[in-house]
C-alpha cells in the first residue's frame, strides 16, 4: 500500500479522474450540486471506493498465495470482491451528501456498477507495483508473476522473523571487520551493519543479509544492486545476488544450477548468468 501511495503516476491518475467526473458531472450531479459541492462529492466517493479496492486487492494477494498462485490473479479476485462493500459505501455517501434514502436493491446496483471500476483499480494497482525493470522493458501484466514463483522467500510481515543472526563460516569473520564503503548498509539497522553476504528480492521488498544478521528493506532490487558499493560479488539470478566471500560452491538438481552459500542454503541460477557463475566460483 505504500508503494502505491507513493507513486505519483497513481495520484496523477487519481486526481484526473475526479477532476473529470467533477466536471463532467455524471449521474444527475451536475444539476444537483454547485462546482465546490460537485468536486467535493466525487473526491469522497472516488477516496472511498479507491482505497476500498486497491486494499482489498492487496489484502486478496497477502491471503490467498498458500492456495492461488499468480498475484495478478489473486488480486483481480480479491478487487472484484471488494464491489459488494463498495457498493454499501457508495449508498451511504449518497444518504449522507445527497439525500437518497438507502435501500438494500440501490447497493446491490452499486456493486454492479462498482465490478468494471474495480477491475480498473486493481489493474492500475498492478502497473504500479510493477517493478521498474520490467515497466521499462514493456513485459507484459503476466511477466510479473513469474518473478514471485521463482523467488522462495518470506512476505514482509515475516520481517521480524527474517531478522534472526545469521551464522557464516569463521572464513567470513575477518570480512566483517574490513567491511568494504556499502552505501547499502546506512539502510540497516546499526546491529545488522557488517559484511555483505546476499541480496534477494522478497515481494517489493529486498532482504539483505550480512555476516551480523538479515533485514527486509523496501527498496527496489536494481536500485539495491547500485548500492553494493566495493564489494566483490556476482548477480546469479534476476532475484539473486551473492557475494564472492559467501560462496561455498557449485550444485546441479534436476538440470538446474545451484549456488550453494557458507550457511548450508542454495540460491538458482537463471540461464543468463549460468556461464559467468561457472566462470567465477567453479572449483578447480
Amino acid at each position: 500500500m505504500q508503494a502505491v501511495l507513493r507513486a505519483p503516476r497513481f495520484w496523477g491518475t487519481f486526481l484526473t479522474i475526479v477532476a473529470l467526473f467533477a466536471v463532467t458531472g455524471p449521474y444527475g450531479t451536475r444539476e444537483m450540486m454547485q462546482p465546490a459541492e460537485r468536486l467535493g462529492y466525487w473526491l469522497a466517493v472516488h477516496a472511498v471506493t479507491w482505497t476500498i479496492a486497491i486494499g482489498a486487492s492487496i489484502l486478496a494477494d497477502l491471503a490467498l498465495k498458500p492456495h492461488l498462485e499468480g498475484p495478478v490473479l489473486r488480486m483481480m479476485l480479491g478487487s472484484l470482491l471488494a464491489a459488494l462493500p463498495i457498493g454499501l459505501a457508495l449508498v451511504g455517501l449518497d444518504a449522507l451528501m445527497r439525500g437518497v434514502p438507502p435501500m438494500l436493491d440501490n447497493v446491490l446496483w452499486r456493486a454492479a456498477q462498482a465490478l468494471p471500476l474495480c477491475a480498473l483499480f486493481c489493474i492500475l494497482t498492478i502497473l504500479t507495483l510493477r517493478p521498474e525493470p520490467e515497466r521499462r522493458s514493456g513485459g507484459s501484466l503476466l511477466d510479473w508473476p513469474m518473478a514471485e514463483q521463482e523467488t522462495a522467500g518470506k512476505r514482509p510481515e515475516q520481517a521480524a522473523a527474517a531478522s534472526s543472526p545469521v551464522s557464516p563460516s569463521p572464513a567470513l569473520a575477518p570480512a566483517a571487520a574490513t567491511s568494504h564503503a556499502v552505501p547499502l548498509l546506512d539502510r540497516l539497522k546499526p546491529e545488522h551493519r557488517a559484511a555483505l553476504l546476499r541480496l534477494s528480492v522478497q515481494d517489493h521488498y529486498t532482504e539483505i543479509v550480512t555476516a551480523r544478521g538479515r533485514e527486509l528493506v523496501l527498496l527496489r532490487f536494481s536500485d539495491a544492486l547500485r548500492e553494493v558499493g566495493g564489494t566483490p560479488g556476482l548477480q546469479v539470478h534476476r532475484s539473486h545476488w551473492v557475494a564472492d566471500a559467501f560462496v561455498a560452491d557449485l550444485k546441479r538438481e534436476d538440470g538446474r544450477l545451484f549456488v550453494v552459500t557458507r550457511d548450508g542454503g542454495s540460491l538458482p541460477v537463471s540461464r543468463s548468468f549460468q556461464e559467468s557463475v561457472r566462470q567465477r566460483f567453479a572449483r578447480a
